[in-house]
């Protein structure tokens, strides 16, 4: 098996009250191509990530104003 990387949430920084006031959008789940970062709790609640789903385009971190979103592996 070889190694595999998805984005992760730091949720210690994340949250969407801070990066999007307004509206409560996470914008890293905004700018993934591949909808694998939800709100499943709705808006202003911090996202999951969909890990198996994950393609590692890494749009999400560089979307996150907070610094919140990283690259996991598991080797």
């Amino acid at each position: 098996m070889g190694k595999k990387q998805f984005s992760a949430i730091n949720y210690k920084i994340c949250d969407p009250k801070k990066c999007n006031p307004e509206a409560g959008k996470c914008l890293a789940a905004l700018k993934c191509s591949y909808k694998v970062i939800k709100q499943i709790d709705g808006v202003f609640e911090p996202p999951i990530v969909l890990h198996d789903l994950c393609m590692g385009c890494w749009d999400c971190i560089d979307a996150c104003p907070l610094g919140a979103v990283y690259i996991k592996r598991i080797v």
